[in-house]
């Protein structure tokens, strides 16, 4: 009688890379729970968005079939920032798990991006044309809607519910700018900053969140994590390989480290820190005792 067949379930690293394969299939939302198995790695993903969806299939059956978009969307931000009471960690911005969609549903608290990507699942389910937007400093949401027979756009801010006019967009955007050394009237315009995010954008924007939290904290394992997510999701990023190289590093990982980094300066030759991690790369390869300026 033949042995039966074992299979090794995938690896919460192996899942997400499955996920993230493709841009056609990739699932933002799913791909998105998916981080989350870094701290808990017996997550069930299918039973997160199952939760999702049951949420969404609550608020559906209360919108009329023939309710216009700007019913379904007053609707949904009652729901949502109401009834649901979602909102802003405005006590513990920078506490990791606001970027764990598991503990974003269960506390109600999250950060922009990941308030946004319940929010806009919720109005995709409900018959809206929502999407994530990658405004510098602050994820939004807009909504696209008509009102009298012409086509609008509702912006969202997932934080606090607030809908934003073309003048707070303008208010928000003069940081930004000013950073940049803009003079008025002489800058990209708005309609630049409002582009609707790619699934593939918006995994990166929030991995990189965690990877700044997790730097800031040195917590060096989780950082490793989010950074062989990021090396995944984005293969040609060289920058995230060397980061994961200096991050084995720190984690005592010489050969790990070199490898990553070679992989960089193979690739970026002639980046400003090129110089002085070949000096780190010769020092890994000589051994321990060496010095590594």
């Amino acid at each position: 009688m033949p042995a039966p067949l074992h299979f090794e379930p995938p690896t919460a690293l192996e899942y997400f890379a499955a996920l993230v394969a493709d841009d056609a299939s990739l699932s933002v939302l799913e791909a998105a729970v998916a981080v989350a198995q870094d701290d808990a790695p017996e997550l069930d993903t299918q039973a997160v968005l199952a939760e999702v969806d049951a949420l969404a299939a609550r608020l559906a059956r209360r919108i009329p079939a023939d309710a216009a978009p700007m019913q379904r969307l007053r609707l949904l931000n009652h729901y949502f920032f109401d009834e649901l009471g979602f909102a802003g960690n405005v006590n513990d911005y920078y506490d990791r798990r606001n970027s764990y969609l598991p503990d974003v549903l269960r506390t109600r608290r999250g950060i922009p991006i990941t308030l946004a990507l319940l929010y806009v699942e919720l109005a995709t389910q409900v018959g809206l044309d929502a999407s994530g937007v990658s405004f510098p400093g602050h994820f939004l949401v807009a909504v696209r809607v008509q009102t009298s027979g012409r086509a609008g756009e509702v912006v969202i801010d997932p934080f606090d519910g607030r809908s934003l006019s073309r003048e707070d967009l303008e208010e928000r955007l003069l940081p930004y700018r000013r950073a940049r050394g803009a003079v008025a009237g002489d800058d990209l315009p708005l309609a630049l900053f409002m582009q609707r995010a790619e699934p593939r954008a918006v995994i990166a924007r929030l991995l990189r969140n965690l990877k700044e939290i997790h730097r800031g904290a040195r917590d060096w394992q989780r950082l490793m994590a989010v950074l062989d997510r990021l090396v995944i999701l984005l293969p040609d990023v060289w920058v995230e390989r060397r980061d994961r190289g200096l991050t084995w590093a720190e984690l005592g990982r010489t050969d790990q480290a070199a490898a990553d980094v070679a992989s960089y300066l193979e690739h970026v030759p002639q980046a400003a820190d090129a110089p002085a991690l070949r000096r780190r790369l010769l020092a890994w390869q000589a051994g321990p005792g060496a010095p590594s300026q």
